[in-house]
């Protein structure tokens, strides 16, 4: 215990002014070795080794660039021509995390790992599409490709000034290591910010697409299964109580009564359709009722609590709407809890809602609860989910959606 709070206390304690003034200056988050000179410290010999590896590394990423390019390359016309390239791109980055490890490790560099590829929702041929398209695989291709030539030079240099030039060596390692780090910064680091949301927003549209045609088809079989049969009972109803109209009167006013209570029925039926589509009261009234209505709707006993003195885009308010009420739905069906509570308030440019019961908890992203249908809807407007739902409960969903202010004249 000892020594470990007096690692800490190290670790923690501030440099005197005499140290500040030994320490060289360098920039914040600087991964540049200390200048090189004629004594060979770690960071010397880390660098000769890395040259000295260039070459069988830059053979082996040559050789299997090659045999990518032209394996795809004469294969495109055919039916496997594409998938082989796909499955090259995707080894192409193994190789790139390979590089970006060893430059890291012998380098001394500061490199992050760029964004995995968006997983697969949509189909295989969009998927391979996708990968066709990916620029982190296209660079650490083009790295490997122009690496051959810079290996051998970087290792017959190297070797020889081992024996040769063994007093400036250091200087020599340290100009050809710069020229590796330049390129590892320039072909390897992370996709910039742009290409990395062209690509999240590439698959946030698949779900987009996928769930808009969910919707539609549900909205089909609703009115198929639902209003659509009662109708066609209520006119069928109706015409078997005309042919009674003059025969039998009494029989005919029954059934009138009982289509009559059709209608009704079918009426219901159209409202709870039209509610789960865009209800009229969330475009009147806004989240405050339109939640409260949901709310009274459930179960369990929820308290609500709206605070805000704006609205925000309708979009963006209907997908509160529709993902509150898909909560409450899964608190009346699958918690066992006693109450709930929802929670909307708006934090600078975001909106915020959570929900939270009392519940037994258990619940998982992948439990089939369609909470994972729900943190990708809001994924897709660059929103976000949190569930927190430990065994024995409390439950507590989190959700974060973009302001979006609504446009002049909006409703």
């Amino acid at each position: 215990m000892g020594g470990t709070l007096a690692h800490m206390t190290e670790r923690l304690s501030f440099p005197t002014p005499a140290r500040e003034a030994a320490l060289p200056e360098q920039p914040e988050h600087d991964d540049r070795p200390p200048p090189a000179r004629f004594a060979y410290d770690r960071h010397t010999w880390k660098e000769i080794a890395h040259l000295l590896a260039n070459l069988p590394v830059s053979v082996v990423g040559f050789t299997y660039t090659v045999a990518v390019l032209f394996s795809g390359g004469m294969l495109a016309l055919t039916v496997i021509g594409f998938p082989l390239l796909t499955l090259g791109l995707l080894g192409a980055r193994q190789l790139g995390r390979f590089e970006r490890a060893r430059a890291r490790k012998l380098l001394g560099m500061r490199i992050e790992e760029p964004s995995r590829l968006p997983k697969r929702r949509r189909g295989y041929l969009p998927w391979l599409w996708m990968t066709l398209k990916d620029p982190v695989g296209w660079r650490t291709i083009l790295y490997d490709f122009m690496r051959l030539p810079w290996g051998i030079l970087t290792f017959t240099i190297t070797l020889t000034s081992l024996f040769v030039l063994w007093p400036v060596l250091p200087f020599i390692a340290r100009g050809l290591a710069n020229a590796d780090r330049a390129m590892v910064r320039g072909l390897l680091s992370p996709s910039d910010e742009l290409e990395q949301r062209i690509a999240e927003l590439e698959s946030d549209r698949g779900v987009v697409v996928d769930t808009a045609n969910a919707d539609l088809r549900r909205i089909e079989r609703d009115l198929h299964d639902g209003a659509q049969a009662r109708l066609v009972n209520l006119a069928m109803g109706l015409g078997l109580a005309k042919e009674k109209l003059l025969e039998d009167p009494d029989t005919a006013a029954v059934m009138v009564a009982e289509a009559h209570g059709e209608v009704k029925l079918a009426l219901q039926e159209l409202r709870d359709l039209a509610r789960g589509i865009h209800p009229a009261v969330l475009t009147d009234r806004g989240l405050d009722a339109a939640l409260s209505s949901v709310a009274s709707r459930c179960t369990v006993p929820v308290k609500v609590t709206v605070d805000l003195v704006a609205r925000p885009a309708a979009a963006i308010e209907g997908i509160a709407y529709f993902t509150v009420s898909e909560l409450l739905q899964n608190i009346s069906k699958h918690s066992a809890a006693r109450t709930a509570s929802v929670e909307v308030w708006r934090s600078a440019d975001r909106l915020l809602i959570q929900v939270e019961d009392d519940g037994r908890g258990g619940a998982r992203l992948d439990g089939g609860t369609g909470m994972r249908g729900l943190a990708d809807r809001l994924g897709a407007v660059d929103g976000l989910f949190v569930l927190d739902s430990p065994t024995g409960g409390p439950t507590t969903v989190t959700a974060e959606l973009p302001w979006r202010d609504r446009t002049p004249g909006s409703a």
